[in-house]
């Protein structure tokens, strides 16, 4: 998965960076808000990590961009700064949107735990945003065209899609319908 990095400091950039790729990330870095919007509009990143105070751009005008990105995906951000405990800041961050705060100096620990959920959650809208769609199943085969997957059986796409297992038995009144009359119509022959 493609992390954005917007940090001033060359240091906590290169700290955060080195971090990143040893957890296998690819990591595209930005040393302020506007060369992360431009690196951002031109290729979007699911998850952007940025400094709340930067030159030329903070990292509010950065989450308030991409938050009015509307052909983006949705874009996990996590806030890095080292005033969260300044509450009006706090809740300024999480109504403009922020999904999340790393506070400096950088805890691998803690930044490691913020992308497991981030990339949870981003698994999550993408399912959703894909089930959206409207499906096109085969009225012979039963098979489900997904968009850029192409034709999948229904228990492919729940497996790939949903995480959910299938497994296979009979309707009960289409058995009491068409099975066993044909069942008792056998027997009978063979009688």
């Amino acid at each position: 998965m493609n992390v954005l990095i917007a940090e001033d400091d060359a240091i906590s950039q290169n700290l955060l960076k080195t971090n990143l790729q040893q957890m296998g990330y690819n990591v595209a870095t930005a040393s302020d808000g506007e060369e992360a919007w431009r690196i951002y509009n031109t290729c979007p990143t699911r998850i952007v990590v940025s400094d709340w105070l930067m030159p030329c751009l903070d990292g509010l005008g950065l989450l308030e961009r991409i938050r009015n990105r509307p052909e983006s995906d949705y874009t996990y951000f996590i806030m890095l700064t080292a005033n969260v405990a300044d509450e009006q800041n706090y809740v300024r961050a999480m109504d403009a949107g922020v999904d999340d705060f790393l506070s400096k100096p950088l805890d691998r620990t803690q930044l490691k735990m913020r992308l497991r959920v981030a990339e949870r959650i981003l698994q999550s809208t993408s399912r959703i945003k894909s089930l959206e769609n409207i499906l096109t199943i085969c009225s012979y085969t039963k098979k489900i065209n997904f968009p850029d997957e192409g034709w999948q059986t229904i228990e492919e796409f729940m497996q790939r899609h949903l995480g959910i297992q299938v497994s296979h038995g009979i309707e009960p009144g289409y058995y009491e319908k068409v099975i066993k009359p044909q069942l008792e119509e056998l027997k009978a022959e063979n009688q």
